[in-house]
């Protein structure tokens, strides 16, 4: 066996295809332009690149784009600042602070202090808790993304599958699962602490990697025609491209995998590309609930 790709870069351009329609209507309809802020705090050369990337794809969907680049020294006052600006600016729809940040600022702080309404990135408690009582709020992007690629795979309804999700974080693991749970499937959560882990992983229907190892996931650690949602990106030395070179992998030894899977997730190009798709659909959702305005289908 052989296991079909499952083409994030594919599913996201709709998405984002989607998002633009959204936009449209919302400006002719409603002369609304939906506003997303993003706030990047020092010079992270990888986070440089994604809020580049968001920026960029924000524009394209037609979206007002509005960008804070910070300096590492800007103090965790001075921050918190720009985000209750932000929170009272009624342009600003969506607000995203770049993670990592600094480590003299609190995180949590952070995150708390953004609009439950505007958090886009699906990380404020309010939020996380909408999905733990199966209500609706602003969801996670790689979470969300995941979601949206094993029904790719497998077609909108995923009940009854039994599903394992491995790793715990509170960026991912904890909020698949939920997710998951809520489209009606048998979810377990396996890590680094679980009995048998491989025995675990190979009950699965559905595979969420998620526990942020190379390639710990093996070939045999997967039932034969099962779906796998690799969200690992790990950056490993290539010493077939030269001296000195890396490349990305993720949490699936892919050569593997892809023998034994029915569908599987690329490294990269799998759920990367989601994560930026699904923020944009979670910039028209706020506009259009902040405003009582029914959410366009995306």
């Amino acid at each position: 066996m052989t296991a079909s790709l499952i083409d994030g870069k594919a599913r996201a351009a709709r998405l984002r295809n989607d998002v633009s329609s959204a936009v449209a209507t919302l400006r002719a309809d409603h002369g609304l332009k939906p506003g997303l802020a993003v706030v990047l705090v020092g010079e992270d050369p990888a986070s440089k690149v994604y809020v580049s990337n968001k920026v960029r794809q924000t524009e394209e969907c037609g979206m007002r784009s509005i960008e804070h680049r910070l300096p590492a020294e800007t103090t965790q006052e001075e921050l918190l600042d720009l985000v209750g600006k932000l929170n009272a600016d009624n342009g600003v729809d969506g607000i995203l602070v770049q993670m990592p940040l600094p480590e003299h600022i609190d995180t949590d702080a952070v995150v708390l202090a953004i609009d439950p309404a505007k958090d886009v990135d699906g990380l404020h408690p309010q939020n996380a808790g909408r999905i733990v009582l199966g209500r609706t709020g602003l969801v996670a992007c790689t979470p969300q993304g995941c979601v949206l690629l094993a029904k790719e795979a497998l077609g909108p309804d995923l009940s009854g599958l039994e599903a394992v999700v491995l790793g715990r974080s509170i960026l991912v693991g904890k909020p698949v699962a939920l997710l998951l749970q809520n489209e009606n499937c048998t979810v377990t959560m396996a890590h680094s602490r679980s009995r048998d882990v491989a025995d675990l992983c190979r009950r699965a229907d559905l595979l969420v990697a998620a526990v942020g190892r190379a390639e710990m996931v093996k070939g045999d650690w997967i039932k034969p025609g099962a779906t796998v949602i690799d969200v690992g990106i790990n950056r490993v030395p290539a010493p077939e491209k030269g001296e000195g070179k890396t490349k990305l992998v993720g949490d699936v030894a892919f050569d593997e995998a892809v023998q034994v899977a029915g569908a599987i997730t690329p490294v990269p190009g799998g759920v990367g590309p989601m994560t930026i798709a699904c923020l944009l659909a979670n910039t028209v959702t706020a506009a259009c609930r902040r405003r009582g305005l029914p959410v366009p289908a995306m």
